[in-house]
Parts: C-alpha cells; structure tokens; sequence
C-alpha cells in the first residue's frame, strides 16, 4: 500500500476501479468465470464502508471501468447501473468488514479451485509456487448452500482469518489482498497451484518440500510486492489488448 499513500483520494479510487475491471477482463481470460457466478470487490478509499464491485450477469470479459457499482453497508448500489449478486455482497462485504486492512477480495467459481474444493484439504507445498499459500490459508468446512444468509458469510470470513485465501469446500476459491493487485493475483495463483497438485496426485504421490524451505519460499513467492508486480505485467498485456475496459 506505499504507493497508495502519495495518491488522492480521487486518484486511488481511480487506480482500484481500473485494476478490478481489469482483473475481471483477466479472470475470463484464464478461464476463471462461469455463468454469473463470482465476484471481485475493492473498498472505496473515501467511503471505507462501502466497496466496488461487478455487476450481476455482466461476462467478466465485457466490464468496464464504467461498469463497476458501488455498494453501501446495506447492499443497496449508490453508483453505477445495475444489480449486485446477493451471495457477493454476503461473502464481500462479510470480509470487508472482518478486516479493514484488506482492500480487495476475489472469489469465482473456477474449474481447477471447484475439484480442489470438494476434497475438503489445504494445498501443499509441492513446488515452489504452493508455497506462496505454505500456512497462510485455511479451509471453510460449512458449505449449507448459496451463501445468503449474514451469519454464513460471517462464518466464510472468521474461516479466512488472518489468512490471504481460504478454500471453500465443495465451492471454490477465496483470496484478499491489501490491493486489488494483490487479491486478484492470489487468485490466479492459487487456481494454477489446485491445478498443479490434482495432475501431480493424479498421476502419484507428490513429494513436499519442507516447512523451513516452504517458510523461506513463502517469504519471497508469497510476498506482497511480489504478487503486485506480477499483476503489473498482465495488467500492462491488457491495456494494449483490451483498452476499452478502462472506458
């Protein structure tokens, strides 16, 4: 967040809503939306309170800056056009409030997070990617249903904890970050490391490495600035090939 603090206001908001629209139009690209479900939010530098998010039924390959809305405390939209998907709002805003340093939040219903989610387990440390997620995510073992309910969404964020992504069993995948940068390449991440690990058990049983070099590797793969930079170069990749999404 160091280059947040020389931004204005106004300047940050713009900065948020250009990168979550951009980590939607991402997301379709990889492969990591399907029908309408999934969301991706960014809290409001002015309003703390409230966050951005994806519009209900709009293809993540079609948003635009333009496009984003911006929720109240209560769910109600007051900017933008358009409807908010219920269980987002219940899981976002369920996170946003568990905690307040977190900037951004990503959850889609991904091929590789769904098959890895039904197995009720964490990821392990069998390549040097994984270790990124080595003892800093959990699993939510309380799937009941679409999350609606208030109380579900408080239980998704206690799950979490301090943690930058948490496993939804029989659901998919959850991760935050304290940019949207950081959240969306979390995700991403996290769904390559799920697909690595069901070939790797597929085919035998994967050897892990151990705790000290999956500590040591996290604090260089897992690190904040690391993920943001790589986020920079698919961002870049996008405003040549897409420009239309910061409209």
């Amino acid at each position: 967040m160091t280059a947040a603090k020389t931004r204005t206001a106004e300047e940050e908001l713009l900065h948020r809503k250009q990168r979550l629209a951009a980590t939607l139009r991402l997301f379709a690209r990889f492969g990591l939306a399907e029908g309408v479900g999934g969301h991706v939010t960014a809290r409001d530098p002015r309003r703390p309170d409230r966050f951005w998010i994806n519009p209900f039924g709009t293809h993540f390959g079609h948003v635009r800056v333009s496009d984003l809305l911006l929720v109240d405390e209560e769910g109600a939209v007051v900017e933008g056009e358009g409807r908010v998907n219920p269980a987002g709002y219940t899981i976002h805003s369920a996170i946003h409030r568990a905690r307040p340093e977190t900037v951004a939040a990503a959850h889609t219903h991904s091929l590789h997070g769904r098959a890895f989610a039904s197995l009720g387990r964490r990821l392990l440390p069998i390549c040097q990617d994984a270790c990124a997620f080595f003892e800093d995510h959990t699993v939510f073992d309380g799937y009941s249903g679409v999350v609606l309910a208030e109380e579900e969404g408080a239980r998704i964020a206690e799950a979490l904890g301090a943690g930058k992504a948490v496993i939804l069993r029989n659901h998919g995948l959850l991760t935050v970050g304290g940019s949207v940068e950081e959240a969306a390449w979390w995700f991403i991440a996290m769904d390559r490391a799920c697909q690595v690990q069901l070939l790797a058990e597929a085919a035998g049983t994967p050897s892990t490495v151990s705790r000290e070099a999956a500590l040591s590797a996290r604090a260089d793969i897992g690190a904040p600035w690391l993920a943001r930079l790589s986020f920079r170069s698919l961002y870049a990749d996008l405003v040549r090939a897409e420009p239309d999404f910061l409209d």
